[in-house]
């Protein structure tokens, strides 16, 4: 048994929430990867807004393996970030981690992401365009839309955050709800408005460089290109209407100064934090 399962449920530090729609394989690999690589007291909570979703035979079956793992009827309303916020309402850990079960680079960047959080941040995104962090895979149109959005985002606003509109996020449960998020966006868009919000908060945010492979094992993309152009339009005029304009210091960022390849028992990490743009690359073991 690893070290995420052998730990009881009331002493949980992170809960991995994982919105998902027919995504059965994915489950049935991110299951398994999660379970060995966190290596603190989790649970995996894989929310599905169809109570026919094709998911549920899968992690009904992995649960007798994986105790971590559960399933959760989306009670909310259709919708990510609906089924964020069922996650969230069961969630047990400390904090919190929203994860694509249709991705498998990025779980190398969760332990480092645990060390940002324990040394004091409120939030930490992931960035697929600084720092190392790249994405592969998924729709040519989304990978264009989502570079351009958040590189015109950073030049037109002094956002702290490289990459707004990752769905990637870990942040501290009480939180989620402190930010007020509106269910009006499509897809993953609510991820845009995160990342506004908490700076808005004035919270302190952490970033770290994930590797992004979309659709690595299948499973159906919910992308639509004109709902979701519109959808983080509107966000992205919102940002730059509440965020300081572009000539304004930028908040200050804290991101992993080693590489996090030591077990998380080790003494915390000192943080740095620096102004986005300036700060030096990550270490290429990161």
């Amino acid at each position: 048994m690893t070290d995420c399962d052998s730990q009881r449920l009331d002493n949980l530090v992170l809960s991995v929430v994982m919105p998902v729609r027919d995504d059965a394989p994915s489950v049935r690999v991110m299951t398994r990867i999660l379970s060995v690589m966190i290596e603190v007291p989790c649970e995996i909570i894989v929310v599905y807004d169809d109570p026919d979703d094709t998911t549920i035979p899968v992690v009904k079956a992995l649960a007798a393996k994986y105790p971590v793992l559960k399933g959760v009827l989306n009670s909310r309303g259709r919708g990510v970030l609906n089924a964020v916020a069922s996650g969230v309402d069961v969630a047990r850990g400390k904090y919190v981690l929203i994860y694509a079960a249709d991705e498998i680079g990025p779980v190398l960047a969760i332990e480092p992401m645990l060390r940002l959080m324990e040394d004091g941040c409120d939030l930490v995104s992931a960035t697929r365009y600084t720092a190392g962090g790249r994405r592969y895979g998924g729709s040519l149109l989304g990978h264009v839309l989502s570079y351009t959005a958040n590189r015109l985002f950073c030049l037109f606003t002094a956002t702290a955050l490289s990459d707004c509109t990752t769905g990637m996020k870990m942040f501290r449960r009480e939180l989620f709800y402190r930010l007020k998020l509106s269910d009006q966006g499509t897809g993953w868009s609510f991820a845009f408005a995160m990342a506004i919000e908490a700076q808005l908060l004035d919270l302190r945010l952490g970033e770290v460089s994930v590797v992004s492979i979309d659709r690595l094992f299948g499973g159906q993309s919910t992308f639509r290109p004109l709902p979701w152009i519109l959808s983080y339009s509107r966000w992205f005029v919102y940002g730059m209407r509440r965020l300081p304009p572009w000539h304004r210091p930028r908040p200050k960022l804290a991101f992993p100064t080693l590489a996090s390849t030591h077990p998380l028992s080790f003494p915390p990490l000192t943080l740095d934090f620096v102004t986005p743009g300036s700060r030096p690359p990550l270490s290429a073991k990161q």
